[in-house]
């Protein structure tokens, strides 16, 4: 059988743990920095968890782990 193809813009979004958690970047962190609270800014820097209706999907798409 061949090798399967990752897709690689699910490559670049998303990052699966030695767990099997799949974790991204969350959004709204890259430019109008000065009017959001430092709260919000802190908040934006952790890695966000993918719900798990979805974990399946990306998982599909990174066949090897990302």
């Amino acid at each position: 059988m061949p090798k399967m193809k990752t897709r690689k813009a699910a490559a670049k979004r998303f990052k699966i743990t030695a767990n099997g958690k799949v974790m991204y970047k969350k959004a709204n962190k890259s430019h109008l920095l000065t009017r959001k609270e430092s709260k919000r800014k802190r908040n934006l820097r952790k890695e966000g968890k993918v719900s798990n209706a979805d974990v399946k999907r990306v998982k599909k798409m990174l066949p090897y782990g990302g």
